[in-house]
């Protein structure tokens, strides 16, 4: 069922895209430079993502114009954000590329956020999963299923982006299965987070699939780190199933049954599903800036909808991202608007954990 979903789904995005082009005129950017604006380092899964885009992008766009990855980390990713809000369209040479970091600030109204999603024009919709490991010591010790019980005297530690971005999946996940888990925050990408459990400051952490695939995979080879689950999918009903990237890895929901304590049901488990469909089904996006045209809009849904009709797409974005929707056009921004709202009891639960826990108070 999921495939078919996802099937129907980039149908639906390749011939919505095909009709915006034929109904304008493409804009052409021969000899132009397209700046693709990261803000994140370039050491995680949100620069693995455009950089596996951006010279596919090239070929596809109209005049087979440069693109260049650049980054704009800070505070989260917000101050990116806010710097891309302030811009408006000129010529189509730059694009943003958001991430769940960026969505959840903006979710609970956290003060530093001054952009809004409404203002944006999305042209592609990334979904993506994650991964959580150890090492492989502390992986040893999990019980049947992954039962997480028997590292509840454990003290880890975790190299984290901040307590309202997309790492609010992993700590609240952590925090349900009964792990003592203290973030250092402050790092600018995901792959800092990595580069800490390599060199043995961190002894928790988690990527998405795409910097998991790239940088965790030679990590798991060498025995150093273990997957101990992925986060998960959604099925058609909106089940959470297992990743199609990782079919034999367990989900946190199989962990969470595994583990005494743990409930998946209830307004802690309501809420964590609910920040977790928000951040990792439509995850990653792609957004035009504010005053941009409808022919500017149609190029470039035009040419990622082209990239995804390519006979090799599946197998190198399989190897580079995952198997996960990529999405344009009218399916793009279903999903936008999925990814930026969320029920307001998950919210209101969120920011009360957030004081309690971590001292953050949003206002």
């Amino acid at each position: 069922m999921l495939k078919k979903t996802l099937g129907a789904l980039a149908l639906t995005s390749a011939l919505v895209a095909t009709q915006s082009a034929a109904d304008g005129h493409q804009i052409d950017l021969s000899g132009k430079t397209v700046e693709w604006i990261i803000p994140f380092s370039e050491t995680g899964g949100s620069a693995k993502w455009a950089n596996f885009y951006a010279p596919l992008l090239s070929e596809a766009l109209p005049g087979n114009p440069t693109v260049v990855v650049t980054f704009n980390p800070g505070a989260g990713s917000t101050k990116g954000a806010n710097a891309f809000q302030e811009m408006e369209y000129e010529d189509g040479t730059t694009i943003f590329g958001s991430s769940g970091s960026t969505q959840f600030p903006y979710l609970l109204s956290d003060p530093r956020v001054r952009y809004e999603y409404s203002d944006w024009n999305v042209v592609l919709a990334s979904g993506t999963g994650g991964v959580a490991y150890l090492p492989s010591d502390l992986a040893g010790q999990l019980g049947d299923g992954g039962d997480a019980a028997p590292l509840a005297g454990e003290d880890f530690i975790y190299g984290s982006q901040g307590a309202t971005r997309l790492d609010l999946v992993p700590l609240l996940a952590w925090e349900m299965l009964g792990l003592q888990v203290e973030p250092v925050f402050g790092i600018e990408g995901r792959g800092d987070g990595r580069l800490m459990f390599e060199r043995g400051e961190a002894n928790i952490d988690y990527q998405t699939s795409s910097s998991y695939l790239s940088g965790v995979t030679p990590l798991v080879e060498a025995g150093t780190a273990v997957p101990c689950f992925s986060f998960g999918a959604l099925d058609a009903d909106g089940n959470i199933v297992r990743d199609p990237t990782f079919p034999d890895m367990p989900t946190f929901k199989e962990v969470c049954e595994a583990t005494d304590g743990c409930e998946t049901e209830g307004e802690q488990w309501d809420a964590w599903k609910a920040f977790f469909v928000a951040g990792f089904p439509a995850q990653k996006m792609v957004f035009l800036p504010a005053g941009a045209p409808d022919n500017a809009i149609a190029t470039f849904t035009e040419a990622f909808a082209a990239i995804q009709e390519r006979d090799d797409f599946a197998e190198i974005s399989q190897a580079r991202l995952g198997v996960y929707p990529q999405l344009t056009g009218a399916a793009a921004q279903t999903a936008m608007a999925s990814a930026t709202d969320v029920p307001q009891e998950a919210k209101d639960f969120v920011i009360n954990w957030l004081s309690e826990r971590y001292g953050v108070v949003l206002q």
